[in-house]
């Protein structure tokens, strides 16, 4: 970009932004003449995606600050009263606000909420943060017509976010995600009114107990046996982090009533958007858990666990025999989470007369044989949750018959209870808790139990890659290896043929092969790639939604004989290990 253009849109921004900080920010780097950061911050406008926004909290127009939030409310709320018309005549819309403990977050949460009030439309925004499910569950409670939350979820400290929420309280999907696009886009002015006269016409109010006490009812009312729990809780002895989030509220408050046992990290209890124990508030790294897990060493716990910042993942450790404990993947979680689901209910005769499940086409294979080992279907999905709850909303009205008692990914997201239409790790954290006690009253760990579900299904093993793609280069790089990959998909990963290719943006299946031999893809398109190996391997591709990576995903089988399950674990783990070898050796170390 030529530096006066840079100059251009850097005193544009500081003329319309209204924080001092942030316009503080740009009239430094101008003084400086740092041209390479302002053009960093100015090269383009933060992208508002399918999801919504996510950016480098920072003055500019290609980072995360108020007149970036209040420009993306404005195109929703004009989207809003274009798509719901009569209700915005009739001063019917109504919206609801969350926000998490990252900085920025409430003052992002209060601009977003006047935005909205400005335009007519009645905002209820939470008194202090709270975990995104709650938003969901708030969206259907007060039967709104959008949501926001403001969060990053799980990236490091310099990262904040924000997304959109449609009636059902799932994030937006088409046609609305492009519309709002559209409209972000096209915005030229910006409506606002004060705190104080959106309180006094009620286009504000303040919301937390109406909310807190029925979504916590709710989380308890879907679990299996709390007779069990009342009798033997204080057998179980559980040691949980929110790693400086929104967790602690409802994980120790459900929990805690529940009589169960838990110990928080005291050091990472009280939120503080600076994350200041970990690098990476990420449930999913051994490093974020480093803290729970020399405490539950300590104390001997039965079950670490770890919500992210917005407490909509959850990430939990076990100990072995040995005593030390172990991670428990998002994959592995998910399958004992399903298994979990079927078994109670068909043990206490409820298990409905076509249950299901629903994944997403990048989640372990293993829970499909489970699912269909107890008569239930699986339906597969896009990443991303808001493809869970697309599917789980179309399962309730297709008149097929389907009931939907769980959806996962395998990115540590679960959903277990459908007043909520996004990934909740607080439900999660309270029926992982029951399902350990469950199995321990059965005189096994959450690993013995997921050590015969390998005998019965195969022994299942996921790998992730990622590759990061930074600066202005990023988008190009990224878009030239997924054409490569679409133009000349590899012919064999890890030395096995591969016999399928699942082209999900061309929605259209490929089998090299067979030159010409096409079927269609029944999913929305979307940019991934599937290669389907003829020994049952799936490696996927496709680029991140949030950050600006590449990510592979590899799903290796081998079923367990006569050698038992330490071969078949040798066996999995040699293919990845190959398979890996030849991503890198496209894409860099």
């Amino acid at each position: 970009m030529e530096q006066q253009e840079i100059i251009r849109r850097a005193k544009d921004y500081i003329e319309h932004e209204q924080d001092a900080h942030f316009r503080a920010e740009v009239e430094q780097l101008l003084k400086a003449e740092d041209w390479k950061e302002l053009e960093d911050r100015f090269y383009r406008d933060l992208e508002f995606g399918t999801g919504g926004l996510r950016g480098v909290i920072g003055g500019g127009y290609n980072r995360m600050n108020t007149l970036v939030i209040k420009r993306a409310t404005q195109g929703l709320a004009n989207y809003l009263k274009k798509a719901l018309s009569e209700k915005a005549k009739a001063g019917k819309l109504s919206a609801v606000i969350a926000y998490d403990s990252r900085r920025y977050s409430p003052e992002f949460a209060e601009a977003t909420a006047l935005i909205l009030a400005a335009n007519g439309i009645t905002t209820y925004l939470f008194s202090s943060l709270r975990p995104t499910p709650e938003l969901s569950f708030a969206i259907r409670t007060l039967k709104c017509d959008t949501g926001v939350v403001v969060t990053a979820s799980h990236n490091p400290p310099q990262y904040n976010g924000y997304k959109a929420y449609w009636n059902d309280g799932s994030q937006v999907i088409e046609p609305h995600d492009v519309g709002i696009i559209k409209e972000v886009n096209q915005v030229t002015s910006i409506m606002e009114i004060s705190r104080e006269e959106a309180l006094t016409k009620g286009l504000l109010k303040i919301i937390d107990k109406e909310i807190d006490e029925p979504y916590a009812a709710m989380v308890k009312s879907h679990l299996f046996r709390p007779e069990l729990i009342k009798e033997k809780a204080k057998e179980v002895k559980i040691v949980y982090t929110p790693l400086h989030g929104t967790g602690a509220l409802h994980v120790e408050g459900v929990l805690g009533s529940l009589g169960l046992e838990v110990i928080t990290v005291p050091e990472q209890r009280k939120p503080d958007g600076n994350f200041p124990t970990v690098s990476y508030p990420n449930p999913e790294e051994a490093a974020a858990l480093k803290m729970a897990l020399e405490l539950g060493t300590k104390v001997k716990a039965d079950v670490v666990m770890a919500t992210d910042p917005d407490a909509d993942r959850l990430g939990i450790a076990v100990p072995d025999k040995t005593g030390n404990f172990v991670l428990v993947t998002g994959n592995q979680l998910g399958t004992l989470l399903a298994d979990y689901i079927f078994l109670s209910l068909q043990e206490q005769g409820k298990l409905p007369a076509k249950p299901a499940m629903i994944n997403s086409i990048v989640t372990t294979g293993m829970q499909k044989r489970v699912a269909n080992s107890y008569g239930a279907e699986c339906f597969e999905c896009l990443t991303g949750f808001k493809w869970i709850a697309d599917v789980w909303r179309k399962t309730e009205t297709d008149g097929r018959g389907y009931t939907v008692l769980f959806g996962t990914e395998e990115s540590y997201g679960f959903l277990i209870e459908p007043e909520v239409r996004d990934k909740d790790g607080v439900s999660a954290a309270a029926l992982t808790a029951e399902m350990t006690l469950y199995w321990r009253s059965k005189g096994k760990s959450l690993l013995d139990r997921l050590n015969d579900l390998y005998l019965q299904h195969g022994y299942w093993q996921e790998i992730g890659i990622s590759k990061y793609f930074q600066g202005p280069q990023g988008p190009a790089i990224m878009a030239g290896i997924m054409a490569e990959y679409r133009k000349n998909p590899p012919k064999t990963l890890g030395g096995i043929t591969v016999s399928r290719v699942r082209d999900v943006q061309e929605s259209v299946w490929k089998y090299p092969g067979q030159p010409g031999k096409t079927e269609p893809v029944d999913l929305p398109k979307s940019n991934v790639l599937q290669f389907f190996l003829e020994d049952g391997t799936i490696v996927s591709a496709r680029p991140s939604g949030t950050e600006p990576k590449i990510k592979f995903y590899a799903t290796c089988c081998a079923e367990v004989g006569p050698e038992g399950l330490e071969a078949a674990k040798k066996v999995v783990s040699t293919k990845l290990a190959a398979i890996e070898k030849d991503l890198r050796s496209v894409i860099g170390d």
